[in-house]
């Protein structure tokens, strides 16, 4: 199918279900910041459509090195606490069973989130040595993929603001605390989720739009690896878990899930998950020998796709094509490599990053950053040509309409506030909108010089987007 074909059969997919949201009632902004990951707030589209944009490559931040690392390091996590940011991950210099005493936990910090390094802690004695980076060792199998996060329940103590979850199909899911996410101790003997695979990434975070505790994790269904999830007020009650859904798309192994709320809006969750294509050989053992890739390691290849959830069980998966392409070079078509650490954070005042493994069963593994524009997975695209969109008829609570969005130099955006049945309001009209020229990430639409939209708060509207060779990747309503 050709690109044009591709275009008009997504806006006839979008369309199809307007109809139903509309049917349902005006969308509850609020003063939510709302991203065009999916259709959620697409009404209709006329030469425009839904992009996503890979992210920017950038450096290496850590290079697994240490006796206690090495080639098989994996399931990383990263953590923005403030003024630091903590970078978790499996230590493991030689390809064992899940959940050995070979395996160990580290912890890498920064400042800034771009470079990182290695504390010596003297928490544990590892190849002969405490110093060393090491927070978790000696406690199999649980450092064979320890998940931590913060946690942003309000009711959190203070001893236990981080949490973290670890184990496997024999062990089930153990819960851990942390006063500081350096020094880490059992919740409590017994586990907490028993019945998953539980052999992969297993996540847990607080969702304040749900006001509840989330937990993903491996499942298999008809032999595909999926995702399940499972709910908790406590964190240690849990609910029986479900299955997650797909919608109407082709079934994938999904090795990790890496599903975490966006932080600039965290009613929506993003994951970056690993599409694992088992079998899918590229590299020759020949030339696998001469890369020092390990022989187990080469007979399947892998990239990360993107995907979002609202809640419940269903992904929504706009967008099948790979959000990272594995990339020049064979050391990247191995097994098991181009898994997302799981964390989006901002590194900057309009980017934020997050990170990839590479080079995985290799002695040249190492973890690489990704950058993106703030809000910047995806956007609403017009060409050199131009085109609109208006969005579904909504309610919002504020004063302001704040845009992210960019353009060409020949590019331009207007915007127009209408009633439900298209009609534009006086005062806010195509016409009167002050041209919308540059990119920047917090830009406040204003008509004739005014930006106070506060007399429509509460009330049924919708938005019309008139747009030439731009991006429009978010908006909110704002005090």
């Amino acid at each position: 199918m050709s690109r044009n074909g591709l275009v008009f059969a997504l806006s006839m997919l979008l369309l199809a279900g307007v109809a139903f949201a509309q049917a349902s009632g005006p969308v509850a902004l609020g003063s939510n910041r709302e991203l065009f990951v999916d259709s959620h707030l697409i009404g209709s589209m006329n030469n425009t459509e839904l992009r996503l944009h890979p992210p920017v490559t950038r450096e290496t931040v850590l290079e697994y090195d240490k006796p206690w690392e090495g080639p098989f390091c994996g399931y990383n996590t990263i953590i923005h606490d403030g003024e630091r940011y903590l970078l978790y991950y499996r230590g493991l210099p030689v390809a064992a069973a899940d959940g050995s005493n070979n395996e160990v936990t580290c912890v890498a910090l920064s400042v800034d989130g771009v470079h990182f390094a290695k504390p010596n802690l003297g928490l544990h004695r590892v190849h002969d040595t405490l110093e060393n980076n090491v927070i978790i060792a000696n406690d199999a199998p649980f450092s064979h993929n320890f998940a931590p996060f913060l946690d942003t329940n309000p009711e959190a103590l203070p001893g236990q603001r981080f949490k973290a979850v670890a184990g496997t199909s024999s062990t089930g899911l153990h819960a851990f605390i942390s006063p500081d996410g350096i020094h880490w101790e059992h919740l409590r003997e017994e586990p907490i989720l028993t019945g998953g695979a539980y052999d992969s990434h297993n996540l847990v975070f607080w969702s304040p739009a749900e006001q509840c505790y989330l937990c993903y994790f491996r499942i298999f269904v008809d032999g595909v690896r999926s995702v399940s999830r499972s709910t908790s007020k406590d964190f240690v009650n849990w609910t029986e878990a479900t299955p997650m859904t797909f919608g109407d798309t082709p079934k994938e192994h999904l090795y990790t899930n890496q599903t975490q709320p966006y932080f600039r809006a965290p009613h929506i969750y993003v994951a970056t998950p690993a599409r694992f294509m088992p079998g899918r050989k590229v590299i020759p053992d020949a030339m696998a020998g001469r890369m020092g890739a390990h022989s187990g390691y080469v007979g399947d290849c892998s990239d990360t796709v993107f995907m979002t959830s609202r809640g419940g069980t269903a992904y929504d998966r706009t967008f099948m094509e790979s959000f990272v392409r594995p990339g020049f070079g064979l050391e990247n078509w191995t097994s098991r490599t181009n898994y997302t650490c799981y964390g989006i954070i901002p590194t900057g005042p309009a980017t934020m990053s997050f990170y990839i493994q590479r080079n995985y069963a290799q002695p040249s593994q190492y973890l690489q950053r990704l950058e993106l524009r703030i809000d910047g997975f995806t956007s609403v695209h017009a060409g050199y040509d131009g085109g609109e969109f208006i969005t579904r008829t909504f309610t919002f609570a504020g004063n302001e309409l704040e845009i992210n969005f960019s353009t060409s130099a020949a590019g331009s955006l207007w915007v127009e506030l209408q009633q439900p049945d298209g009609t534009p309001l006086p005062g806010f009209t195509q016409e009167a909108c002050d041209e919308i020229i540059g990119d920047q990430v917090d830009r406040i639409v204003t008509w004739k010089g005014a930006a106070g939209v506060s007399a429509f708060a509460g009330t049924p509207v919708r938005l019309r987007f008139v747009m030439k060779d731009a991006d429009l990747y978010a908006l909110r309503f704002r005090p």
